[in-house]
């Protein structure tokens, strides 16, 4: 569970992607923003949040180091994005953290702020969990072809660290045999985004079959 007042000013990560719930990333972090925002994080236990650039970069250039960031202010995003929780976490240098982590709860933000180090935090209000919905008998062979996905991985000696999907799996879920596939497919970052903040997790499901289809993935 979140804690809400941790929510009022929520550290922000524009990334060019989409988190989903469930889904796992891996960030190597290098800038000071970020290495201050994940050292609080570890040490409290709070998440961040993952939002989508629609305009800007990830890593400030060096004009943007001055003024208190006067660049990365250019950043725009998307107001809805997902909870990250740090599950792993190391130092292999000075400078560089490497982290883990996992998608938790959807959230949209409102007023944002842009703090004098360039982070970004926002107030943040928790969208409700998808709710759990078992995959209907026509959309059976999306969740199977997922999983034959999982077995050609372990098959090609994927370890389970360097698996793109993670444990525990529920493939007789209609949102998170979706949000899965989202992290698999190649497509617009628009587009994944609307999947992502879709709150009909069956209609996610069936917007990703269609997608499967279309890019002649057998299901």
């Amino acid at each position: 569970m979140t804690d809400t007042h941790a929510l009022d000013a929520l550290p922000l990560f524009p990334l060019e992607l989409v988190l989903f719930p469930g889904g796992f990333l891996p960030l190597r972090i290098f800038e000071v923003r970020y290495l201050d925002m994940v050292s609080q994080c570890e040490k409290t236990g709070a998440p961040f949040g993952v939002v989508t650039l629609t305009r800007g970069n990830e890593v400030r250039t060096a004009a943007g180091d001055l003024a208190g960031g006067a660049k990365t202010s250019q950043a725009v995003f998307h107001p809805v994005g997902t909870l990250a929780r740090i599950t792993q976490l190391s130092r292999p240098q000075p400078g560089l953290i490497m982290i883990s982590c996992t998608g938790a709860q959807r959230f949209e933000v409102g007023q944002t702020e842009l703090l004098k180090h360039g982070l970004w935090t926002g107030r943040a209000k928790l969208l409700r969990d998808d709710q759990s919905v078992p995959i209907p008998e026509d959309l059976l062979p999306v969740a199977s072809a997922l999983a034959r996905v999982l077995d050609t991985l372990k098959a090609q000696g994927v370890t389970p660290e360097q698996m793109p999907i993670q444990p525990p799996y529920a493939l007789h879920d209609c949102a998170w045999v979706a949000n899965r596939w989202c992290d698999l497919l190649p497509m617009a970052l628009a587009q994944k985004h609307r999947l992502m903040t879709l709150d009909n997790p069956l209609l996610r499901l069936e917007l990703v079959s269609d997608l499967l289809e279309r890019n002649g993935i057998a299901t």
